[in-house]
């Protein structure tokens, strides 16, 4: 089970903090290698319950992002110069 999930009467009192965070990515992880494996053996059926806590836990995240105080918008990435040969 996800630790996403939290019971009812335990919603909204959870804390969140990077150790939380880091296991919902250390999950996401291994969710995205389970369904690679079970399609790659073509047992795409399988997949559906490991999809939908992927984007539960995807959406928790996203939440958790959007709500952070500290929500600073990252730097305009600048890629490296292509090579060019002469």
């Amino acid at each position: 089970m996800s630790i996403v999930f939290v019971p009812k009467k335990l919603r909204g009192k959870a804390k969140v903090n990077q150790e939380t965070i880091q296991r919902l990515l250390d999950e996401n992880d291994q969710l995205v290698r389970c369904i690679t494996e079970y399609m790659q053996k073509g047992r795409a059926v399988e997949c559906v319950q490991y999809q939908q806590i992927l984007h539960r836990n995807i959406v928790y995240l996203a939440t958790i992002a959007d709500a952070s105080p500290d929500n600073v918008p990252c730097p305009p990435c600048n890629p490296p110069p292509l090579h060019t040969h002469i």
